[in-house]
């Protein structure tokens, strides 16, 4: 389909438009920077590009305000800014900026933030 989105594929931000640090999710969204990880199996480690699965392990980049309830109070986020977390495999939605791959995750698809103690 010429010109259209291609289901499954991120979408592009051209660099001029916006920048990683620029992006200030709304609601509940949270923006997730993939940590790329490498598998060993056997005592051979296996390189992510080899492995060509989604990651399900991300940085937190940013964090919307949180989801506004009927009273016109909002839900406190879970997460922070800096906080490594657990997420659903196929839930996020794909973004790249400058060639970087980023998630748009609402909170639901946050399963578990990884405590670094």
């Amino acid at each position: 389909m010429a010109g259209g989105i291609v289901r499954g594929e991120p979408r592009t931000v051209p660099p001029a438009v916006v920048s990683a640090t620029m992006l200030k999710p709304l609601s509940d969204h949270v923006v997730i920077e993939p940590l790329k990880e490498e598998v060993k199996k056997g005592g051979i480690i296996i390189p992510d590009t080899l492995k060509k699965e989604r990651p399900e392990r991300g940085k937190v980049i940013a964090v919307g305000p949180g989801k506004a309830m009927e009273n016109g109070t909002r839900l406190p986020m879970d997460v922070k800014k800096g906080d490594i977390v657990i997420f659903t495999k196929y839930g996020p939605n794909e973004m790249k900026i400058d060639d970087k791959e980023y998630l748009i995750a609402r909170a639901e698809d946050i399963l578990a933030i990884v405590d670094s103690k």
